[in-house]
């Protein structure tokens, strides 16, 4: 009773206290453009309380005479200012843009999302619009390479087959090795909060209009707790959003060498409590090779919805009509001759890839209270694909459809210390119907491309995953933090053979027409402690997992009709150590990384020869050994000068590294050999100690951006790779490569318009280097990009109503 009696007292004299002071009402909004900073945090500095602004910026704090806040956003510099709690107007608050403080570090839910880079206990990398543009914009692996240490991507046409590596994991499992170019997988991505990987696992990115997105956030190593079937790393990118109280109508040029021009118009219309932007793009080039044309339509539609001071809603439509032509690798022979007339089966198959999708989903947030709220998300895709090469020509028909729930909560335990957290779930199922067809010559056209002329396979496949998921970061005092969570991921696959009956539907066949296998109960925990030194440094450790299950196409012996059923999930397991700070006045930004990945039961091949030894049957899928990769990654920003009054605005240098030493451990392979007698063996090789293809020991990327107070801008960075085995047994490496770009412009803003125009060049010393290297398959390797200097220009107009 005594209990009672004391909190009821207490709750009265907190409602006293609240009566007898004021309240001091706010609207944080970008220095800029004045559009609201939702989710930035506004703390009393006296007792370090704090609320976080809503979908317009605005927040409410209730104070007496005078209060001290400090408002910090990711991505805007830390404002530290007295206040006035007397004052019945709304204050309007802006923030400066600050590429030392990274913005949000997720675009779906994190435990830690809204906090600064010294807050977060993991490597993660954020791309903002100056990063992503440094280059033409179009090609995010122009601005990976050069800003995210530890990543590596490529393409294998001029705008499609791309292809990440993070700290050493790359594609799946090929017929010539340890690792192939011809899926995405291990690496998860997100498109405003949409998963673009499928559900088995596979990341497509031909039909993504990068030219289109303003942000791109990088993490890197397995990152199974929050994001399910992610062993490498996970990738959110956001499209750019309108601005509130604002309409305009915009149109960007682009024109370059070899025939590229883009095009993109826009609208955009916001007000107080909604806005919508639509875009179109129409991108197209006509290669520096033969047979390497790529045409592309992009239509983007956004819009936001507060509907009121708790809910809010956000929507995303996207359509993408994408077209690449190959002509195939070159040999080793070719690229070092300079002889880029590509593959001649290629040319001959008229080798591509298409693309039609249509991609949509919609946001729900609702705040509860100031301790818990929630996010959830439905969305889908449809996709109608056909590419040729070679090897013949396949269509596939993928539907994927699925939804994101996530709960965030935080609670202030005592004056210092608090706990935030969040429990969700993501479930994505997937079906699909994959055709394969054979190619011959057409006979009404013997000089023409090759045509259709056999089906070889029609599989239907379903595929479905599920991961539940919680994370939980506790703040300590003395800017201690520790961070814990779980996820649990499940998978489904089943195949379904629709030519099953041509050769099998006879009593005693023991080849089944479905097959189905499902991987169940991965657990992938996470665990870090963070410590901040003076607010100007951190230092953290990190322990992280994830897992990669089998696709469809490694569960099934296709030539036995047998399950592969001894195969297990590949698990990724890291060890970090890091540190991350900001000096001189916030000018020079730091991030430094040791670690450790561990990938295990890595895919590998096993071949299976006939009794007689004198021919191989066929191969398929066991699991191997390891790859055990250390690496160190460094990141330097320094603001050197900035000023609003004179010439010079922004000088701003920058430099990453990243430096790997990734080896295979207790690997071996098994592949096709000759006997004395000329007759096909298995021949087994032993990769154990030998560095992992296709990853380059060091790489070096430095470069300035500057900004004048009367309009003029460019920047110039130089990239360094080092040369790289390309074959698991390390008998083939590349060589390497130097490049120098530069990028010059002009900005202005005339009454109602804005004006942007601006030239560049690419390779301005003439380097031989290649766009892709295809990992443990010769005598073909090399996609390789223009050896000479090349230029691009544009123009970009708005006008703003």
């Amino acid at each position: 009773m005594r209990k009672i009696i004391l909190l009821a007292m207490s709750m009265v004299c907190s409602v006293l206290s609240f009566a007898q002071n004021g309240l001091i009402k706010g609207r944080i909004v970008d220095e800029l453009d004045n559009s609201p900073v939702i989710g930035a945090n506004i703390v009393v500095v006296d007792s370090n309380k704090g609320v976080i602004s809503d979908n317009q910026g605005e927040f409410t704090i209730p104070c007496s005479g005078s209060v001290r806040l400090k408002i910090t956003h990711v991505g805007y510099r830390t404002l530290t200012k007295t206040f006035d709690c007397s004052t019945s107007e709304i204050l309007e608050i802006q923030l400066k843009s600050n590429d030392q403080e990274l913005e949000k570090v997720e675009v779906t839910a994190n435990a830690n999302s809204n906090k600064l880079q010294l807050e977060q206990p993991v490597s993660i990398v954020e791309m903002d619009n100056r990063a992503l543009k440094r280059g033409t914009g179009l090609f995010m692996d122009d601005a990976i390479n050069t800003n995210v240490p530890g990543v590596f991507m490529q393409r294998r046409t001029q705008s499609g087959g791309q292809q990440i590596n993070i700290r050493g994991y790359g594609s799946g499992m090929g017929f010539r090795g340890v690792s192939n170019n011809f899926d995405g997988q291990g690496v998860k991505m997100y498109l405003n909060g949409i998963p673009i990987t499928d559900a088995e696992g596979i990341t497509l990115m031909d039909d993504i209009d990068y030219g289109s997105v303003s942000n791109t956030s990088v993490l890197k190593g397995p990152s199974g707790t929050l994001y399910g079937l992610a062993i490498a790393g996970v990738i959110n990118m956001k499209t750019e959003q309108a601005p509130k109280n604002k309409t305009i109508i915009g149109q960007d040029v682009m024109l370059g060498n070899y025939g590229l021009v883009r095009s993109t118009t826009r609208l955009s219309i916001g007000n107080e409590n909604s806005s919508i932007l639509v875009n179109y793009g129409n991108q197209k080039y006509d290669g520096f090779m033969d047979h390497t044309k790529s045409t592309k339509d992009f239509v983007n539609l956004t819009g936001d919805f507060r509907l009121n001071a708790k809910h809010s809603v956000n929507t995303y439509f996207g359509y993408a009509n994408s077209y690449d032509e190959r002509n195939g690798e070159l040999t080793i022979e070719q690229y070092e001759t300079l002889d880029y007339s590509g593959n001649a089966r290629y040319i001959k198959n008229n080798a591509h890839s298409a693309v039609k999708t249509f991609r949509a989903g919609i946001g729900n947030t609702y705040r509860f209270s100031n301790t818990v709220s929630n996010t959830t998300s439905l969305f889908g895709s449809s996709q109608s694909l056909d590419n040729s090469s070679a090897g013949g020509w396949t269509d596939k028909s993928p539907l994927n459809y699925g939804l994101r729930s996530v709960f965030d909560l935080d609670f202030d335990l005592s004056d210092q210390v608090s706990l935030s957290g969040n429990i969700g779930v993501e479930a994505q199922k997937m079906n699909a119907q994959t055709v394969g067809y054979g190619m011959s010559a057409d006979s009404t056209n013997l000089s023409g491309y090759n045509i259709i002329t056999s089906i070889r396979s029609n599989q239907v496949t379903t595929s479905s995953t599920a991961s539940y998921f919680t994370q939980w970061t506790l703040k300590l005092p003395n800017q201690l933090s520790l961070t814990a969570g779980l996820g649990i991921s499940n998978m489904k696959i089943s195949l379904e053979d629709r030519l099953w009956g041509l050769s099998n539907n006879h009593p005693g066949n023991e080849k089944l027409k479905v097959y189905e296998k499902s991987y169940n109960s991965l657990v992938s925990p996470t665990l870090a402690i963070n410590k901040e030194i003076n607010s100007k440094a951190s230092v953290y450790a990190s322990y992280s997992t994830g897992y990669k299950a089998p696709v469809s196409s490694n569960i099934l012996i296709s030539t036995t009709g047998e399950l592969n059923t001894g195969l297990k999930p590949e698990k990724g397991t890291q060890f970090e150590v890091g540190t991350k700070g900001n000096f001189g006045d916030n000018k020079l930004f730091y991030t430094l990384a040791i670690f450790q990945t561990k990938f295990q039961d890595k895919f590998t091949t096993v071949t299976v020869q006939n009794p007689d030894n004198t021919a191989t049957l066929y191969s398929y899928l066991v699991n191997g050994g390891q790859l055990n990769n250390k690496g160190i990654e460094g990141y330097l920003n320094y603001r050197a000068m900035e000023s609003s009054t004179g010439f010079i605005r922004l000088l701003q240098p920058f430099v990453n590294f990243t430096y790997s030493d990734f080896q295979y451990e207790d690997y071996q392979f098994e592949k096709v050999g000759k006997n004395s007698e000329g007759q096909d063996m298995t021949v087994v090789e032993d990769y154990s100690g030998l560095a992992v293809a296709g990853v380059a020991p060091f790489v070096l990327n430095a470069g300035v951006d500057v900004e004048t107070n009367v309009g003029f801008y460019g920047n110039v960075y130089f990239n360094y790779r080092s040369s790289m085995p390309y074959t698991s047994d390390g008998l083939n490496e590349t060589d390497p490569y130097e490049l120098l770009n530069s990028k010059i412009g002009y900005r202005k803003s005339i009454s109602h318009f804005d004006l942007d125009v601006y030239v560049a060049a690419n390779n301005i010393t003439g380097t031989q280097y290649y766009n892709m290297v295809f990992v443990n398959q010769l005598p073909d390797a090399y996609i390789p990009t223009p050896n000479e200097i090349n230029f691009f220009g544009g123009l970009n107009l708005k006008y703003t109503f």
